[in-house]
């Protein structure tokens, strides 16, 4: 018996009257169950659809009745599908995916640059370098609107959750095109007021200084690798979950620490400690997918930013040179490498 078929009647066919075959469903019922089957919930399920837990309930159950199948079993750990609930979650997947596809395609094949364009990056590139950049955008594209989010998490641009990703990576998705803008230096900073002396500081005793730090969800960051390999725990006083964060820490004297030079150097009250190290450097990635780098909003927002962030290359690759007691490049022989 298909899926999706009433199951026949125990009637004889001449009582039962004639059969009505399949029952017909909306794409709105296929989203219901994947929603339903992704998240083992009906309160996670109505959430992502936008409806309340009585309306999901509901719709389920006449939906389970038109078909006369059971889409889900019920248990104490969530609501599990059944085969033919399987069979239609996947099926919606499939209906999505080539949806997703399609809007990709006609996106690609707009005439004129105009309409929403979505970007996300995360906020230490938003607050410290973007926002004047998009700004110019603005003002010489006016017919674009630009939807920014914040996330430092790998959004699906294959399903437009959004067009452009800008990102500090040394490894950008395969599945995406893009362009490399600059590299990211990072350097060690402290407090200028606590370094005023003219002699370089022994690496040896920064060492038992205390430490700003990112927090443990940064972990895969190569200064945080870094401090966890070479500064004893009890040294690192200060962890906070944002870059912005450990710049203020560092700037209110909690500690020393690593940072990009691009929001660093424009801090008067940091000074370098070393010059940058390019092993905890990072790309600096503008990066779009497949299908729409030939839309002429896209192609237009990449080809600005990419001539913008040109520009500002000494600022985000950390050549402003150091504080006159750093000048003479004595320090930067004891700078911690990578």
């Amino acid at each position: 018996m298909p899926a999706f078929a009433k199951p026949p009647s125990a009637k004889s066919p001449s009582a039962a009257g004639p059969r009505t075959g399949p029952q017909t469903l909306a794409w709105d019922d296929f989203r219901l169950i994947k929603a339903i089957a992704e998240r083992r919930a009906l309160p996670a399920a109505a959430a992502a659809l936008g409806l309340n837990h009585s309306t999901v309930f509901r719709r389920l159950g006449q939906i389970e009745q038109a078909l006369g199948v059971r889409l889900f079993e019920r248990h104490r750990s969530g609501y599990v599908a059944t085969p033919a609930g399987d069979e239609m979650a996947q099926l919606a997947e499939r209906v999505d995916s080539d949806i997703s596809a399609f809007a990709l395609k006609l996106a690609g094949q707009e005439i004129k640059p105009a309409g929403d364009l979505r970007v996300t990056t995360n906020d230490t590139l938003l607050v410290d370098l973007l926002t004047p950049v998009f700004a110019g955008f603005l003002g010489q594209c006016p017919d674009i609107r630009l939807d920014v989010l914040l996330s430092n998490q790998a959004l699906n641009l294959s399903k437009r959750d959004a067009d452009v990703a800008i990102r500090a990576t040394d490894n950008p998705p395969e599945t995406l095109v893009g362009r490399k803008a600059a590299r990211i230096a990072w350097a060690l900073y402290g407090r200028a007021v606590d370094f005023t002396g003219a002699e370089p500081v022994p690496i040896e005793s920064l060492w038992q200084r205390a430490w700003v730090s990112l927090g443990d969800s940064f972990s895969g960051l190569k200064a945080v690798r870094y401090l966890a390999q070479h500064v004893a725990p009890e040294r690192i006083v200060y962890k906070v979950n944002t870059v912005l964060g450990q710049a203020e820490a560092v700037e209110a004297g909690i500690g020393i620490g690593f940072l990009p030079c691009f929001i660093a150097d424009r801090k008067p009250a940091l000074t370098r400690l070393a010059p940058p190290d390019d092993g905890l450097g990072a790309d600096l990635w503008l990066l779009t997918h497949p299908d729409l780098r030939h839309s002429p909003r896209v192609r237009l927002f990449l080809d600005y930013m990419a001539g913008e962030l040109g520009r500002m290359k000494p600022l985000i690759e950390g050549e402003f040179p150091l504080s006159p007691r750093h000048a003479d490049g004595e320090h930067g022989s004891q700078a911690p490498a990578a």
